[in-house]
């Protein structure tokens, strides 16, 4: 592969040709050889390169791909994913998460509306149904890449987040900034299918799978102050909780 990892195969070796190519390329990104970003050559290019078939050369890539390590983009081929987010199960913030870990985390407000509360909304947050909330979806990015599509309601009387700057500050931080105590959560891990706008948004295929996180944050009164409901790409996220026993 011109300016990338040189790929040997040996047609003597019981391990199976495509798995001989999906091995030297994961020892590739492991061993800095190919970083988050890079292109890979064409399957067609591949192929010949390696004098092997194409169907061969796509079940590696395929394989790879579907351990999270590659990601085929329309129009710009097949590409090496980002490192994978992996989020512990605390009471922070995306935005907060990923600074401190030197991500350099991009936001991209997609709307901000005071609305009447759905009944769904309402008894999450405990108001009465066509009580004003604050209705905030975001899209979140982490290494040029989109990352989450992030929803979030607030009663009104909880804060007023059009002074709040959401570009470039967390949710969270906000609020404790604007004297809100963020106290304890009640939240639900899961997986959906993504729609077609917010597959959009993602960058991913309509009904690419997501992880999903519904969190209702409560302050030290146990008012409810905060519904999120989040949509995350699996192959760059992750939850981690450490499980002891008693």
């Amino acid at each position: 592969m011109p300016g990338g990892p040189v790929i040997r195969i040996d047609r003597s070796s019981p391990v199976p040709l495509y798995r001989q190519i999906a091995r030297q390329l994961e020892q590739a990104v492991a061993g800095g050889d190919l970083v988050p970003g890079d292109r890979l050559e064409t399957e067609v290019a591949l192929a010949a390169e390696l004098g092997l078939s194409r169907p061969t050369v796509r079940q590696a890539i395929q394989l790879l791909v579907d351990q999270g390590l590659l990601v085929r983009k329309r129009g710009a081929g097949t590409q090496v994913v980002h490192a994978q987010v992996r989020r512990a199960l605390e009471l922070t913030s995306l935005h907060d998460d990923l600074a401190r870990g030197g991500q350099d985390p991009r936001t991209r407000v997609l709307s901000l509306d005071l609305a009447p509360a759905d009944a769904e909304t309402a008894g999450q947050l405990q108001v009465e149904p066509g009580t004003q909330v604050w209705a905030l979806e975001r899209l979140r990015h982490v290494g040029g890449e989109p990352l989450a599509v992030m929803r979030n309601h607030l009663p009104a009387s909880v804060a007023d987040l059009s002074t709040f700057d959401l570009e470039h500050q967390g949710l969270y931080a906000s609020l404790r900034r604007a004297g809100v105590t963020l106290a304890v959560a009640h939240q639900r891990i899961g997986a959906r299918r993504a729609g077609r706008t917010e597959a959009g948004l993602l960058g991913e295929p309509r009904g690419a799978p997501l992880l999903t996180m519904s969190r209702t944050v409560l302050d030290h009164s146990g008012r409810p102050v905060e519904l999120g409901r989040h949509g995350y790409r699996p192959s760059l996220y992750s939850f981690e909780t450490t499980l002891i026993q008693r």
